[in-house]
Order: C-alpha cells, then sequence, then structure tokens
C-alpha cells in the first residue's frame, strides 16, 4: 500500500513529484522518497516520516533534473528505515525503481542475484525488481528487453516505476494501480490521479500485463509479451484536484463535516446505473454483497435493507475470507463489492472468484477510475469527492445512500427515502460538537470502550468500534445488544464505557433493558439517542428521524467522538498508525 510516481518533461521533476506525494500520502507515510537524473547520474534521497518532515530534513525539492520518480511507503517487508525506504538503486546504481505491491519470490530471486553479484542494501522484496532490470539490461543494453524479461520472472501483484541511467522511465502493472498522465509540458506515471491532477485532467489507464516506456522520443505502451498496445485519452473528473483541508484541521474532519452535501449527491451522476442494478437484483437466482472493513460493515446494513424492505435474501461476504469460501459462489449469481478506493486486494479478489463461476458484478465505488470498475458489470458511482482520511467517513453514509436508493427502487419507495431531512439532521449533529467534545475529553485514559446496538443499529456500533479503534487506538468493540449475557457483560465494571446506539425506534425499550444491565456493574454509559434517559451518564442527542433512516445519521456523531478523542490522546486523525487508505496489497 504505497504511492508512486514518476514524471518526464521539461519542467523541474522534484518539485512537482513532493507535491504529488503529498496528495497521495494517504496511500503511505511511513517514510518518503524521491530520485532524479541529471547529468546521466541517478541521484536518490529518502528518509523515515511524513513527506513535508523528510522533505524539510533532506531537501528532496530541491533535487536536480527534470525526470525522476518519487514514492510514500507502508511497510510490508522491512522495518521503516531510512534503507527500507523507496526508491530504491539497483546495486550499480545505473536504476532506480519504486514499487506498489508484493513480490512474492523475493527471496528467491535475490538469492540467484546475489550468486551473480549484485549485492542488496535494503530488507524490502523491492529492491528485488532493480537488481533484476539490471541484470536483464546488463545482458541485452535494451530497455524493452529488459522489462519483459523482468516482468516475466516476478511473481504477485505489483506496480513499478523505474528511471534508467539515460532518462528513460520505465513501469509496468499486473493488479496494481497504475495511470498515465500525458499533460503539454510531460508526462506522468503514478497509482493515483491525484499525483498529477492538477497538472493534466488527460489521462491513460494501461491494462494488467502491460508496460509503458517514456523517454524524449514519447509515451509507448506494450503488453507482457512486447506487442505494441494502443489506448484511448481519456478525461478524469477534476473535482479529484480539490483534495484540500481548506478551513479545517485535518482532513478527516473537514470529511465529517461535507455528509451533508456528499449524502444527497451520493449515486446521482449514475442515477441510470442505479436502476440497471436494481432491476437486475430482481431477478438474481442468489445475491451476495463483499467488502472490507467500513465497507463490509455496509455490507451488514445491506442485508436488513433488502430483506426488510426489498424481501431479498443476501449474504455479506468479508472479501478477506472468500478465498478461503470459493465455492460459496453458485452460477449466474449476483455479487455487490464495495470499495471506496475500487484497488482494495481482498474485493478484487473475491470478485475475481465470484467472476469464475460466471457471476455478474455491482460495484459501488468512489474512484470510478478504478480497477474495480474495470472488473464490473455495472458501477454506481459515490460521487463523494476524494477522500484522503485514512479512516473512512463520507464515503459510508454515501455508500449507504446508494444501497437505500437500491433498495427503496426495487421496493417502489416504500423506504420514504427523505434525503434533505437526513442532510439536516446531520447539520444538526455537526452543530452539536460541543457536548461530543466534552464527552471525547472523558475517553483520554479509557483502556476499553464497548459500542453496543441492536437489529440494524448493530452494524454502526461495528463501524462505530471501527472509527474509534482507528482514531484513538482505544480498544473498541462492537458488541450486538441481545449478545450482553453471553459473555460481554462479565467485561463490565467501573472502568468501562459503553456507547449505546439507541435511537426512539422498535429496538428502544430492548437496548434501554440491556443499558440498564450495564450500569448495574458500575460502567459509564454515552447514550447516543433522540429521547433522553437517566441511564446514560453522557447523552449526545440525534434528531427523530423516520425509523429506517437512523443508520445515516447516528454514525455521524461517533464519528466526530472518534476525531475529538484522537485529538484528546494527540493521535493524528488523518494518518493513524499501521493504517493506509487503499489497502492494494493482501
Amino acid at each position: 500500500m504505497c504511492s508512486i510516481i514518476g514524471y518526464l518533461g521539461i519542467s523541474p521533476a522534484a518539485p512537482i513529484i513532493v507535491k504529488g506525494l503529498k496528495r497521495m500520502e494517504y496511500r503511505g507515510y511511513d517514510s518518503v522518497g524521491v530520485a532524479t537524473f541529471s547529468e546521466h547520474h541517478i541521484n536518490v534521497r529518502k528518509g523515515v516520516g511524513k513527506v513535508l518532515e523528510v522533505n524539510k530534513a533532506v531537501k528532496l525539492d530541491e533535487l536536480i533534473g527534470t525526470i525522476g520518480i518519487g514514492h510514500t511507503r507502508w511497510a510490508t517487508h522491512g522495518m521503516v528505515t531510512d534503507t527500507n525506504a523507496h526508491p530504491h538503486p539497483s546495486s550499480s546504481g545505473e536504476i532506480a525503481i519504486v514499487h506498489n505491491g508484493i513480490i512474492e519470490n523475493h527471496e528467491e530471486l535475490k538469492k540467484e542475484l546475489q550468486t551473480l553479484g549484485y549485492t542488496f542494501k535494503s530488507q524490502t522484496d523491492s529492491e528485488v525488481i532493480a537488481n533484476l532490470l539490471q541484470y536483464n539490461y546488463d545482458k541485452t543494453k535494451e530497455i524493452k528487453k529488459s522489462v519483459v524479461d523482468t516482468v516475466a520472472e516476478l511473481k504477485g501483484n505489483y506496480a513499478f516505476v523505474a528511471v534508467f541511467q539515460d532518462g528513460t522511465l520505465a513501469a509496468a502493472r499486473l493488479h496494481e494501480p497504475l495511470i498515465i498522465g500525458v499533460g503539454r509540458e510531460g508526462y506522468f506515471i503514478s497509482s493515483d490521479v491525484l499525483g498529477f491532477v492538477e497538472y493534466t485532467d488527460e489521462v491513460i489507464y494501461p491494462d494488467n500485463k502491460e508496460f509503458v516506456i517514456i523517454d524524449s522520443s514519447g509515451l509507448k505502451i506494450f503488453d507482457f509479451d512486447a506487442n505494441p498496445v494502443q489506448h484511448q485519452i481519456t478525461k478524469v473528473s477534476k473535482e479529484f484536484a480539490d483534495a484540500y483541508k481548506g478551513q479545517y484541521a485535518h482532513y478527516t474532519l473537514k470529511e465529517i463535516s461535507e455528509q451533508p452535501t456528499t449524502i444527497l449527491n451520493a449515486g446521482n451522476k449514475t442515477k441510470i446505473e442505479i436502476d440497471l442494478a436494481s432491476d437486475l437484483i430482481k431477478h438474481a437466482r442468489n445475491l451476495y454483497i463483499t467488502g472490507s472493513g467500513t465497507s463490509y460493515n455496509a455490507a451488514l446494513i445491506a442485508k436488513f435493507l433488502f430483506s426488510k424492505y426489498a424481501k431479498i435474501k443476501i449474504d455479506p461476504l468479508i472479501s478477506s475470507e472468500v478465498q478461503f469460501s470459493p465455492d460459496i459462489f453458485e452460477e449466474k449469481s449476483i455479487l455487490i463489492a464495495i470499495s471506496q478506493s475500487g484497488e482494495s486486494a481482498d474485493v478484487l479478489e473475491a470478485v475475481n472468484i465470484a467472476k469464475k463461476t460466471g457471476s455478474k458484478i455491482i460495484s459501488i465505488v468512489n474512484m470510478m477510475t478504478s480497477s474495480l470498475v474495470h472488473q464490473s458489470s455495472i458501477s454506481i458511482g459515490l460521487n463523494c469527492g476524494p477522500e484522503i482520511g485514512v479512516a473512512a467517513t463520507k464515503s459510508f453514509t454515501s455508500q449507504l445512500v446508494v444501497l437505500y436508493k437500491m433498495v427503496d427502487k426495487i421496493c417502489d419507495g416504500c423506504i420514504e427515502l427523505d434525503l434533505t431531512k437526513v442532510s439536516e439532521a446531520i447539520k444538526k449533529i455537526l452543530s452539536n460538537d460541543s457536548k461530543i467534545r466534552d464527552v471525547a475529553n472523558r475517553l483520554k485514559d479509557v483502556s476499553d470502550i464497548y459500542v453496543l446496538g441492536r437489529g440494524i443499529h448493530y452494524p454502526i456500533a461495528s463501524e462505530g468500534s471501527l472509527k474509534l479503534k482507528e482514531l484513538t487506538y482505544i480498544h473498541a468493540e462492537g458488541l450486538p445488544g441481545g449478545e450482553l449475557k453471553h459473555g460481554p457483560l462479565a467485561l463490565m465494571d467501573s472502568n468501562s464505557y459503553v456507547l449505546i446506539i439507541n435511537p426512539n425506534d422498535s429496538t428502544y425499550n430492548d437496548t434501554l433493558t440491556s443499558a440498564r444491565e450495564i450500569k448495574a456493574r458500575g460502567a459509564k454509559i454515552i447514550g447516543i439517542s433522540d429521547k433522553p434517559s437517566d441511564v446514560y451518564d453522557y447523552w449526545i442527542d440525534i434528531p427523530s428521524i423516520t425509523e429506517s433512516l437512523y443508520p445515516l445519521i447516528e454514525i455521524v456523531p461517533i464519528q466526530l467522538l472518534a476525531y475529538h478523542a484522537a485529538l484528546e490522546k494527540d493521535t493524528d486523525p488523518d494518518y493513524p498508525r499501521n493504517l493506509a487508505k487503499s489497502v492494494t496489497v493482501k
């Protein structure tokens, strides 16, 4: 899970690369580095830390040259050290690479190359790409041939960009994102359009098993068998250039605060696709839905919605578990795949398994240029703009809105989906920020939080506990209310804090009973409800709304609570430790 970028043009490369890396930092922020080509020499600077920190320390953006590559890392192989940071030069220093993904046979290749005299400095799997390219180039003296020979030996999913000592850039992809930007003053190669969208909105999307060579003569694309490939230049939406915090202290707060608007926009650019998907689902023999993390919690909400309102059975699947039950998909089923980025390795693998059975894929995704979209029969866009904060916030509620719209279409408007009222309710919650900050202050020294919900509120409890874990590093656990007496009640004492999701709906009385049982054990109760109760030690009030729509609003105060608790604990809510936004490796 890293960001990679390359540039070849007429402007100084390093400032462009550093700026692109900063915009893609959500993909990885353990370490950062840049390499540029100048006067027949490749210069590398890198270090541990975030982009601005490392740039201040080693002056990444002052490297000379109009050709270069850059990288932000989320460690998979090797500790977070300066040596393990990218770019990685070959042992001769004549080639340098940046890499995203995993090389499964790197140990085997490394041993072979070491016996041939090639040396290694890092603990990473990535360095083997640099030396393997160097080995093949030493044999052939042809860049194209050296890339073909290299990718023929690599096993795993990867994308890499290499700079050669003559200033040529080469890049290849296999199941990891790689996008080419075509600008007036140069070419870009990146794992994300955010890396270059402010310079050009004209892009090319290489397919799997294709590689790119860019030099002074221009751009050429080939498949892994060295056959020339032609691609159309397409335009990307300029909305993804708008990835700035503005007046907000953090992207996470900005994205939480955007939800009154994003829930109104969700799916609006793909209304036809929603109609098509809904019609397809009506006639499905078997229906499944998959996602990872937050997207899986959205899938759990879908189970309630489809069952209660559309009278359709849908099986939620954790994407990373599908590979262990590959026979779960019956022939000619439908799989709904949910992913903000559309690049999640686990989701893509689940999709590939389903497609082998002839299943149709309906994707719900924010990045409409992603790998998941290319793998889908129908794709529905969240249309919520770039989400930079690692913890999903506005993308989650946008996913829910799309699912609500699909179900509402199938059941001919039975949900009473008034999104304007939802938007107004979220605005009221956001305006109640001071009370949530007071509660967050109480959580500064708490070690365990339990989040309890019943029925359709249980997936929100799971999502709420995930936000607390991600942002505050507090152990948090989502619990179904009825399961208290089957184990969790043993954990409740005077040191425990329990967050109760308890709107005044059909679950209210049972949930309140559970809260009293917890209170009797001495635990502190934080109630999220539109109705006050003496059982709550702290009450976060939410507006009353149609019963079916509570999940869309009750998650918002928990997002805010997690954000403010993170500040109280002096953690960075935008970049939680050990996590990356787009999990493109298994």
